[in-house]
């Protein structure tokens, strides 16, 4: 599969999250495809960090596209997220959900147990299956050996309104591979 390198996150925020559903995500001997993003814009967009905290603004500012952005959300779960940087807009794509292809075993410890299509169905059940936390934020992981994003193959993609927000509420920034039962919800 051809290797996705930062180049494709020179774009808008939204273009990116829904082009990477289909796409693959290797994480230190696990890999997973992505069947759930969400895009979050640096303007406008006040359930994006860089509205109100400035050291999200400052993360724009000194690091180049495709770096890690991995935050603590509620003070319970790690979120995976990669910086965009487009001609036009900044931000950040959250990656939601995962199909689990390898690792399994690893995915399963670390979760417990539990069966594949829930081990990586929500954003904080994708980064504790795969062992992310805040030591990957500001990390840069593509075309690694052990860690990056291939091209892969998707079905038909839905768009919706994003998930565990309670601001902007109303823009369809959620992307996901429509029927597939790893998707969070």
């Amino acid at each position: 599969m051809e290797e996705i390198g930062p180049e494709f996150f020179e774009r808008h925020p939204v273009d990116c999250a829904r082009d990477l559903i289909g796409a693959v995500f290797r994480w230190h001997g696990c890999a997973g495809r992505i069947v759930e993003t969400e895009a979050y814009t640096a303007e406008n967009d006040e359930a994006a960090h860089p509205f109100f905290r400035p050291s999200s603004r400052r993360f724009i500012a000194e690091h180049p596209v495709g770096t890690a952005y991995v935050y603590l959300n509620y003070g319970v779960h790690w979120l995976f997220n990669v910086l965009v940087k487009g001609p036009e807009m900044a931000g950040f794509v959250l990656f939601r959900a995962l199909e689990p292809l390898e690792g399994l075993e690893w995915m399963m410890e670390r979760r417990g147990g539990g069966v594949p299509r829930s081990l990586c169905s929500g954003p904080g059940k994708l980064t504790k299956a795969l062992g992310i936390d805040g030591a990957a934020h500001g990390m840069d992981f593509l075309g690694r050996p052990e860690t990056g994003i291939s091209a892969g193959r998707t079905g038909a993609v839905a768009e919706g309104v994003r998930i565990g927000i309670s601001r902007s509420t109303d823009l369809p920034w959620r992307f996901h591979e429509r029927g597939n039962p790893h998707v969070s919800r």
